[in-house]
């Protein structure tokens, strides 16, 4: 049998109905949508409560009431309990009760201006979607026989409407919370990283209080930020901690080592390519520009950056587009450089081994990290803070110097700057805790620590060549080059990680340096 809905309704009601399925596609919080509905049922239905129930199992748990009391929302509702929740959940469509069931009423107490329900119109709609219950939509009047004019099939249409509602109220409910929950594992994975390196900044030194004032001016300015100074000394770390308070802290932070990509790919890697736009690209790339879109890219040894590639990562930085490898397409995308080097990148321009043009564009915002020799003060600090690292990681008791240890820790030269005094302090703790039993403190010795304490060495000068010699000043330093890391990779018996911890440089660096001095 075929309803003509026009004539079946009133005019009033198909006015709410429409209202409903308009807030279902509003921009609306959930709390208000779902609000928006009871108050729609109530002035459709002639109520003094109207109330909309989530299933959890086999208990209704409230999520929108109207003339109810406030502590209804802090009730969960069994069904087992409540035979009348129970009825409305088994049925196949609207049900109302008749005015003097027997049957007690799950609202009773909580109807305002009504302490008790006794005889009263009672009814209630299953909410289904797909044939899964997801709750049920109830409404309550004081007078008995209130709902005798009702129509069944406007209420059916109600139900339709007031499920899809709980279940996109549900769906958008579980994307808020998995962005929120996004967002703060962001954050955690910056922290996480920031922990791993030593936290923030460390250091009461002048030099460290000027860093870490210069870290969060230039962290609220959404500008290009250079970072240079020597190997060791923190940069990634500085890089990572203006990321965290900045601006973009919620979205990635992409890293890119410039010195551990082959120059085959570099460009690929930043800008992306099409399917085919060379051999092997068997499937289009994103690159890491398009990547980072949103939030910030970490360009670290920029000075390593191919020639080639540098004029592309200069016209993103003037005009904030990207081109894939083997496309026409020009793409806008919104990244904050953030770029670190142990290089003399105003040297390398000299040798025209590093655009100009490409530093002025970089060189908006320059933090230089200091050595460790220009903030001594700071050493025990930091070896403080490397100890109690050690002890949560090694399960150890407490850790503490002997006054030897600190004699030697503040005479060291350390070249290497704080990644050296890391692993020396690291390596002195394993030696000492080899001499106590679990569980008792360990106590760091002078012979525990394989450093030198002598003051830093004068540069060596080199001797002039004679008038005859042939050879020129970077021949001359590319020899010492080749002896030193000879020298290290020897003495590391062929490991080169150790031997570039030994030099007190980056393995990625020491291996393009071997490539350069014909080495490998």
């Amino acid at each position: 049998m075929g309803y003509n809905i026009a004539a079946m309704m009133t005019t009033a009601a198909l006015t709410q109905l429409l209202e409903i399925a308009r807030d279902m596609t509003a921009s609306l919080s959930r709390e208000d949508r779902l609000r928006r509905l009871v108050e729609a049922v109530a002035r459709v239905v002639p109520c003094d409560a109207a109330v909309l129930m989530r299933a959890e199992g086999e208990d209704l748990v409230p999520i929108a009431a109207r003339g109810l009391s406030d502590d209804v929302y802090g009730r969960r509702f069994a069904r087992s309990e409540h035979p009348r929740l129970d009825i409305l959940c088994r049925a196949d469509g609207p049900t109302i009760f008749p005015p003097d069931s027997a049957l007690p009423d799950p609202y009773d107490g909580l109807v305002a201006g009504a302490p008790h329900l006794d005889v009263h119109s009672c009814l209630g709609c299953p909410l289904r979607v797909e044939g899964q219950l997801v709750g049920v939509l109830t409404a309550d009047a004081l007078r008995p026989g209130a709902f005798e004019e009702v129509d069944r099939l406007m209420l059916e249409h109600l139900a339709a409407l007031a499920a899809a509602a709980v279940r996109t109220s549900d769906l958008i409910g579980e994307l808020e919370r998995l962005a929120q929950r996004k967002g703060i594992v962001a954050r955690e994975l910056v922290r996480d990283v920031l922990d791993r390196r030593g936290g923030l900044f460390l250091g009461n030194a002048p030099a460290a209080r000027k860093l870490r004032s210069e870290m969060e001016l230039f962290a609220r300015a959404d500008l290009p930020v250079l970072v240079t100074g020597e190997t060791g000394t923190g940069k990634e770390l500085v890089v990572r901690t203006i990321h965290a308070q900045s601006s973009r802290a919620d979205e990635p932070l992409v890293y890119v080592n410039c010195a551990a990509l082959p120059e085959s790919i570099v460009e690929s890697e930043l800008f992306g390519h099409v399917r085919g736009a060379f051999t092997g690209a068997v499937e289009a790339r994103l690159g890491k520009l398009r990547v980072a879109d949103g939030g910030c890219l970490f360009l670290d040894e920029i000075g390593e950056l191919p020639l080639h590639v540098q004029p592309k990562l200069l016209r993103f930085l003037q005009e904030g587009e990207v081109q894939p490898v083997g496309s026409d397409r020009v793409e806008r995308v919104d990244v904050r450089i953030l770029a670190a080097t142990n290089r003399d990148l105003e040297a390398e321009v000299r040798t025209r081994r590093f655009r100009a043009d490409l530093l002025h564009r970089l060189d908006v915002c320059r933090i230089r990290v200091p050595p460790l020799r220009d903030r001594r003060e700071d050493i025990p600090l930091l070896c403080g803070h490397f100890a109690d690292r050690a002890r949560r990681r090694l399960g150890t008791g407490p850790i503490r110097f002997a006054a030897d240890s600190q004699v030697r820790l503040a005479a060291s030269a350390w070249p290497g700057n704080v990644r050296e005094l890391e692993n020396a302090v690291s390596r002195a703790i394993l030696r000492a805790m080899a001499r106590v039993t679990a569980g008792e403190t360990v106590v760091v010795r002078a012979t525990d620590l394989d450093v030198d304490a002598s003051p830093t060495p004068e540069p060596r000068r080199e001797a002039l060549p004679a008038a005859h010699e042939s050879r020129t000043l970077r021949e001359l330093l590319r020899d010492e080059q080749r002896a030193r890391v000879e020298a290290a990779i020897a003495a590391s018996g062929g490991n080169w990680s150790a031997a570039a911890r030994l030099l007190g440089m980056h393995r990625s660096n020491l291996h393009h340096l071997a490539k350069r001095l014909g080495l490998r």
